[in-house]
């Protein structure tokens, strides 16, 4: 499935050096605002060490990790919503992402100069924060202001659209307050029915605080009731240049047991409450990516939709399991290999083969 993370955050905090070591794509990182116009996309390994275990026991001929797709949006400035600083543009770019990541700038640097009329080298990482979230949620109004005349007349015609309107309404005021849509109080089926407005604030969000290499074992406040992840853009932009070894021994040097972008990576995959399970043989072992709370058929449809359409069963061994007992066969010997229907809830870690007829 496919997972997609919006770079966002001011201009100038780092988002393209972050991005350029992220994917070691290249990515345009220039020290001037707008340097980012149209949006850089790079894929993105999700680390997994039981991928590595797996590999070590079956020796395939490849290793295929989860992944998420990052894309470098263009820094927003206050009146983004209203178009400035081509903001319409970089707005509509976030609403194709499944999730926003906004960098934040903690590090101090009087050479990396601040967007206009905010000049000079202080660091506001709460306000920062608060001047995207307020451009998000005026976007956002001015979409549900535009929705609800829209919605009156379908409720007109149907009163089954009517709690598509209801909800809109809810979601004006408080947008109107200055509130996330994400944060309103909703029903399950009142979320569904303001799914279809494509809002900005619904998405998940999560935070990087991008310091300078002496805070990187320091703890920032919460932004907006999140803890943001300490990265250094600088370092993981050094780190991408180093082989593994290398970049190893770095990263012991800082006291670190892994790099900002893995434990970014990992944060991006748990905030869309995603999971992993396996596939293992001699081709290749891969890392598949499926929600938390997916039953079996789902898990195969990911592989391929005919495994979904035609699923019969899934042969199923934790990971544990697999590990210990010395793969499939050693599983399959001490009976801890499952046969799975259509109800079994897959489990993170799960090493799976699917039975199905088409």
């Amino acid at each position: 499935m496919s997972l997609s993370i919006g770079i966002v955050g001011l201009p100038n905090v780092g988002k393209s050096t972050l991005f350029t070591a992220l994917t070691k794509k290249g990515g345009l990182a220039a020290n001037y605002p707008f340097a980012t116009i149209d949006p850089n996309i790079g894929i993105v390994d999700v680390p997994d060490e039981r991928l590595n275990k797996l590999a070590q026991m079956v020796n395939p001929a490849r290793i295929v990790p989860a992944t998420v797709e990052f894309v470098d949006i263009a820094g927003l400035v206050k009146g983004a919503s209203e178009g400035e600083g081509l903001g319409n543009q970089f707005l509509a770019n976030i609403r194709n992402c499944d999730a926003i990541c906004e960098v934040v700038r903690y590090f101090s640097d009087p050479n990396v100069m601040r967007e206009t009329g905010r000049e000079g080298d202080f660091v506001d990482p709460a306000g920062d924060a608060d001047t995207i979230q307020t451009e998000l949620v005026l976007a956002d109004y001015g979409t549900v202001e535009r929705a609800i005349p829209k919605l009156e007349k379908e409720a007109k015609r149907d009163k089954e659209n009517k709690p598509r309107l209801d909800v809109a309404k809810r979601l004006y005021e408080w947008l109107g307050a200055g509130n996330r849509a994400a944060d309103l109080d909703m029903t399950d089926d009142e979320r569904a029915a303001a799914h279809d407005l494509f809002l900005l604030t619904m998405k998940p969000i999560l935070y990087v605080a991008n310091c300078d290499e002496d805070q990187l074992q320091d703890d920032f406040e919460p932004i907006c009731g999140q803890q943001p992840i300490p990265i250094c853009a600088e370092v993981e932009a050094e780190l991408s240049e180093l082989d593994a070894e290398e970049a190893k021994e770095y990263l012991e040097s800082l006291g670190l047991e892994q790099s900002g972008l893995a434990t970014l990576a990992q944060a991006a995959y748990r905030l869309l409450g995603l999971q992993s399970f396996f596939t293992a043989g001699p081709k290749e072992v891969r890392a598949w990516t499926v929600r938390i709370g997916a039953k079996a058929p789902e898990a195969a449809g990911v592989i391929h939709s005919d495994f979904e359409r035609g699923f019969i069963k899934a042969e199923t061994i934790s990971y544990d399991d697999y590990v210990s007992l010395g793969g499939e066969s050693g599983a399959r010997e001490a009976g801890r290999l499952r046969m799975e229907g259509k109800d079994y809830v897959v489990q993170d870690g799960d090493v799976m083969v699917f039975r199905f007829n088409v």
